[in-house]
């Protein structure tokens, strides 16, 4: 079985803040097949600086429904040093959600270039935040 690349994200949310609009979206990437959780921890950190880690074999019936339709494959992959350094980084009164993120739509390309006896040489990601601010300077300019 070939595999796609995996991303590993950290999503720090505030505790008042946090509504779940993001499910909607990840579980279309998953519906999709651009995407596969493989792993996924929620981390919460309380005021006075504890904090604690649910995997998803650890969550209620209830709360379990709710990451149901994204069919994870929790691998295990994450483990207790990679929770408690995101909880260190952690602000207070968050939630934080540690995600192992297959890419999917990298397999067939990956397999073709190495079909055409290529190999990746470097491989780097730019956070869209820095993405849209680029391009916002850029517009700017151009507008000027």
């Amino acid at each position: 079985m070939t595999y796609g690349p995996i991303d590993y994200l950290a999503l720090e949310f505030k505790n008042e803040q946090l509504k779940g609009e993001i499910l909607p979206e990840l579980l279309e990437l998953v519906r999709n097949k651009i995407v596969r959780v493989i792993d996924l921890v929620v981390i919460q950190k309380y005021a006075d600086g504890s904090h604690q880690a649910l995997e998803m074999e650890q969550l209620g019936p209830e709360l379990l429904g709710v990451f149901d339709p994204l069919e994870l494959e929790i691998s295990g992959i994450i483990q207790v040093e990679d929770i408690e350094g995101i909880a260190e980084v952690m602000g207070t009164n968050t939630t934080a959600a540690l995600l192992l993120v297959e890419n999917l739509w990298a397999i067939k390309f990956g397999e073709a270039v190495v079909r055409a006896n290529g190999r990746l040489i470097m491989h780097d990601r730019i956070p869209f935040e820095v993405v849209n601010e680029a391009m916002e300077k850029f517009a700017e300019l151009e507008s000027a």
